[in-house]
């Protein structure tokens, strides 16, 4: 497909399929007009477009739903990631090294090797490379590898040589301040022409699953102000997802002028589980500390305050429960200041929110503050052998990402990734959260479905968005997949809901083993921004 041809929208008329929309639960057929849906409903009716369209879609019993949104995307580092060296399923030390050696070779002329993905707590023994074993592999090159949670890093001798004024690091991995340096120092290495070609990569996959869009989560601590706006320009320029930018600094004003609409996303209040930097009320299970505290709740209700003034989103990367009560605590106090109604009107975020307690949700509630939560971590880390139980105990452990609680007490959800930390797999995120490791916080295909497609344009102060219904975006994707179904995580959910005579959309079967619905085609305001060859 050529820019030309995704470079104004058409009329267009789907029908023959299912198309999932609540102003019509039975619905066949769909108009797009101008950029937007302009009419949903049945077979017969859609007779009457078929003339004044400029193009008809036969969906031949297809799905068509609104398309995703990921609330939480380094586009950059995930493109880096795809084009780069994939740690993820590394079961071995050895496997590891033996990847990177393999790597350096096949890239020679690379300035700095870039990896991601190494997640030592699932290798035998638990231990990560050391310098002296990544300097033999590289044979003395640049190296920096990211551990799976982006928190902590190891690197290569030649990549401390090329930080600005050196660092001499007590530690491997590297943590804090010592990762930022060289994370810094390793993507100073990239050239313009790789970060633009990352920045393109993760936005063409995003669009092959079916999200629609994605809000970048950047800042000082994370890229560079030339990457975030380079990535605003791409995306206002090339048809593709759209990006809504957020930029993690206390500078509002620096904010505003980078073109984010918050100074938010991975503002550090704490660090990471799996990097034992996540700032703790009490020790880690498997370390004599409770993490890492950046920001304080009079620097969370300093922050508030000014971005509530200002008119733009504050959000803040809040793991541990020290953290999210670092948070609460400076919302409530910047509340007290400004006004209440203010505060909730802002839709301030909180990235990750895992450790939550009944006191913390009824806070998120009260201050209307949007959860922006990752459902894939607890399939990756969650239950009473994972990374979780690892760090915190079990006990601890099954308290973590409660999204039914989340959701009982009216706190606003949006879902996403955190990729590169996990991939862009909005169908498996779904399933992530309704078949979530510990029961009592699973909720259903359908309150999942809607925190992450819905959820996310809500998250923006879109409440008009995300959902096929006449004058909405159309932002749809069509997919291929089995029968559909209503499902629910347990009888606790209302038997009306999952009653065919209820009228309720019906959702992909999710089930742990079912095959998951496959994209054939995005479309991002009335553009087609992919499709599936063949199709």
């Amino acid at each position: 497909m050529s820019e030309r041809a995704a470079a104004s929208p058409r009329t267009v008329l789907l029908r023959r399929g299912e198309v999932h929309s609540p102003a019509d639960p039975f619905a066949t057929a769909m108009v797009v007009e101008r950029g937007q849906v302009a009419w949903v409903g049945s077979e017969g009716a859609a007779d009457a477009f078929a003339d004044d369209v400029d193009e008809i879609v036969d969906l031949d019993g297809a799905l068509v739903t609104p398309a995703f949104t990921d609330s939480h995307v380094h586009t950059t580092s995930t493109g880096l990631a795809l084009t780069g060296l994939d740690l993820s399923t590394a079961p071995s030390l050895g496997a590891a090294l033996a990847a990177v050696r393999e790597f350096a070779a096949d890239r020679p002329e690379d300035r700095v090797l870039l990896g991601h993905g190494w997640d030592a707590a699932r290798w035998p023994g638990g231990r990560p490379p050391t310098r002296a074993e990544l300097d033999e592999a590289t044979g003395g090159r640049p190296l920096y590898l990211s551990r799976i949670d982006v928190h902590s890093a190891v690197v290569t001798t030649a990549l401390l040589d090329l930080v600005p004024g050196g660092i001499t690091p007590a530690d491997e991995p590297l943590t804090r301040d010592a990762h930022h340096a060289v994370r810094a120092a390793a993507f100073a290495a990239v050239t313009p022409a790789q970060r633009a070609e990352a920045q393109r990569t993760t936005l063409a996959h995003a669009a092959s699953v079916g999200i629609g869009s994605v809000h970048e989560c950047a800042g000082p601590d994370i890229s560079s102000e030339d990457d975030f706006t380079g990535l605003l320009r791409l995306a206002a320029e090339k048809p593709g997802p759209r990006v809504v930018g957020y930029w993690a600094e206390q500078d509002v004003e620096k904010a505003s002028e980078l073109g984010a609409i918050g100074a938010a996303g991975d503002l550090f209040v704490d660090g990471s589980l799996g990097s034992h930097t996540a700032c703790l009320h009490e020790p880690y299970a498997d370390a004599g500390h409770t993490g890492t505290a950046y920001l304080d709740a009079a620097a969370v209700a300093a922050h508030v305050a000014a971005c509530t003034e200002a008119g733009l989103q504050a959000g803040f990367h809040a793991i541990g429960d020290a953290a999210v009560t670092a948070v609460v605590d400076g919302v409530r106090a910047a509340a007290e200041k400004v006004g209440l109604a203010r505060v909730r009107a802002a839709r301030h975020r909180v990235e990750h929110a895992e450790m939550l307690t009944p006191d913390t949700v009824a806070a998120f509630a009260e201050f209307g503050l949007t959860a922006s939560v990752q459902p894939a971590f607890d399939a990756l880390w969650g239950g009473e052998d994972g990374m979780y139980a690892q760090r915190l105990g079990v006990q601890r452990a099954r308290l973590l990402n409660p999204f039914a609680a989340l959701l009982r007490a009216g706190v606003p959800l949006a879902f996403g990734s955190d990729s590169p930390v996990t991939p862009l797999d909005p169908w498996g995120t779904v399933r992530a959260a309704a078949f979530h490791r510990t029961p009592e916080h699973r909720v259903s295909v359908r309150a999942a479905f809607t925190a992450h497609t819905r959820g996310g344009w809500r998250a923006v102060g879109r409440d008009d968005a995300g959902v096929l219904v006449p004058g909405a975006p159309a932002d749809y994707a069509v997919w291929r997949t089995d029968a559909l179904v209503v499902q629910a995580p347990d009888d606790r959910v209302a038997r009306w809901s999952t009653d065919p005579r209820s009228g309720t959309p019906g959702l992909p079967d999710l089930s742990p083993g079912a095959d998951l619905p496959v994209c054939l085609r995005t479309v991002v305001g009335g553009r087609t921004v992919f499709v599936r060859p063949g199709e």
